[in-house]
């Protein structure tokens, strides 16, 4: 099979569940313009998949904007450095249930059945080349080039995003829903300790996150912190790149090993997380951070395998000052000096550090406000995070906020904590998305019960006119 017999069968297959009905939400006239009744704030995989469930719910008046270039969107090609994906190549995601739409028939629609069968894991650059193909077959209404500011609620119901940007239409778009698929630094930042960002200047380090100059760092002596898989990522791929040595300083004394991520995979953790109580949502998602995401054996096998490759373990750095020659590291194992640091230490998720939230983060409940843990639970990470509704909406920590926040919904990695492994993973996906859908549309048909009760009562088409 060819990719354009793939998408003919991919229209056919949608066509056979009478996909691209007529909307169902009723329109809505304003005086400052067109009023979507959902915008997506993310163009990588979680937006798409969100995206294409709308349309599934005859729910088509709705926009996915996204800040990078068409085809950037997400970690994939941009601040991603690892091979292959963590996520075993069989599990299914934005396809929603379509065979036709998984990244398999993608797969062998190219290579064939045996090609599917020699695959090990999905090259990172091939996830995202599907990805680029599922929204061109699907046809799905994405602008790029688009970053959100700020978003305003009324006293009306609707939403005023601030956005700017080369692919803006405007200075400001208008929604019923904001759905911010915002991707794993969406609901927070990502994190560097103080102890490097206030004592380092900026041209002596790195987010894993960020951009970084390869060319810059060949020949160069680079040392990693972190121990999970983003920092052995990253230590193959600089090494690919030419840099000479690349150290890896990890805190423990020995490797994480257990991925925690492959037992949810498999025992129901991922769709039921929902059912829940507050306490086993809480004792599970602090479990889970008491883990860095493990490096996968091969990984790990390609960064150690090149002669420049060191790791430290039981090796914290307790302190980093900058001089002529670089940064100097301090461990309990000695000092080192090198041309450049890389920070692997992950993010913090909080409402409180994203800027569009400004006008409304203030009223927004963290689990701290609902759940009081046990001292020996107790993680001040996992409190900051949002308190959100099983269907991803944002909950209001007093009566002032519950209009200013209607109608906006959380698919980024800060709903983690609520909701499980959901937007913050592949493995996640297939289940969330028709969760966050089905509560979007809820919200959407009960504003606008009364209307829909009349017209329901006043109906009076006659379909029986054989008398």
């Amino acid at each position: 099979m060819s990719l354009e017999a793939l998408n003919k069968r991919v229209n056919t297959d949608l066509s056979y569940l009478a996909f691209g009905g007529t909307d169902w939400v009723r329109p809505i006239d304003h005086p400052a313009g067109h009023v979507y009744d959902v915008v997506i704030v993310g163009g990588g995989q979680s937006g798409l998949g969100a995206a294409f469930g709308f349309l599934r719910e005859r729910i088509s008046n709705i926009l996915v904007i996204d800040e990078n270039s068409e085809g950037l969107e997400g970690p994939w090609e941009t601040y991603a450095r690892m091979v292959t994906l963590r996520t075993p190549k069989h599990l299914t995601s934005v396809d929603l249930g379509i065979p036709s739409l998984t990244f398999r028939s993608w797969w062998e629609a190219q290579f064939g059945p045996q090609g599917w069968d020699e695959l090990d894991k999905i090259p990172r650059g091939e996830w995202m080349n599907y990805l680029r193909w599922y929204r061109r077959v699907l046809s799905l209404p994405v602008i790029n080039e688009v970053k959100l500011k700020l978003i305003e609620p009324t006293a009306e119901g609707i939403h005023h995003l601030h956005i700017e940007g080369a692919g803006a239409p405007s200075s400001q778009l208008l929604a019923r829903k904001v759905i911010l698929a915002t991707g794993i630094h969406g609901g927070g930042e990502w994190h560097v300790p103080p102890m490097i960002s206030e004592k380092l200047p900026k041209h002596l380090y790195a987010h894993t996150s960020e951009m970084i100059d390869c060319e810059a760092l060949s020949g160069k002596k680079i040392a990693i912190l972190g121990g999970g898989a983003s920092a052995f990522d990253n230590a193959n791929f600089l090494l690919s790149t030419g840099v000479s040595e690349a150290h890896v300083f990890v805190r423990r004394d020995k490797l994480p090993s257990v991925n925690p991520i492959r037992q949810m995979e498999v025992s129901g953790m991922i769709e039921r997380f929902h059912v829940l109580s507050d306490a086993d949502k809480y004792a599970t998602i602090s479990h889970f951070f008491k883990y860095n995401q493990p490096p996968t054996n091969d990984t790990f096998e390609r960064a150690a395998a090149w002669p420049g490759f060191q790791l430290h373990l039981g090796a914290p750095w307790l302190d980093v000052e900058a001089t002529a020659e670089g940064a100097v590291v301090t461990t309990p194992q000695g000092n080192y000096t090198f041309d450049f640091l890389i920070i692997s230490t992950g993010l913090l998720s909080d409402p409180a550090l994203r800027p569009e939230l400004q006008l409304v983060e203030s009223h927004i409940a963290r689990w701290s406000d609902c759940y009081s843990a046990p001292a020996e639970r107790r993680n001040v990470l996992l409190d900051a995070h949002p308190y959100l509704s099983p269907g991803f909406a944002f909950i209001s920590r007093d009566e002032a906020g519950s209009k200013l926040l209607h109608g906006l919904f959380v698919f980024n990695y800060s709903a983690l904590a609520s909701c499980g492994l959901s937007a913050s993973a592949i493995s996640g996906t297939k289940n969330a998305v028709p969760k966050l859908v089905s509560a979007v549309a809820d919200q959407l048909f009960l504003d606008d019960k009364e209307e829909i009760l009349n017209n329901f009562i006043t109906y009076n088409e006659a379909e029986f006119t054989s008398q």
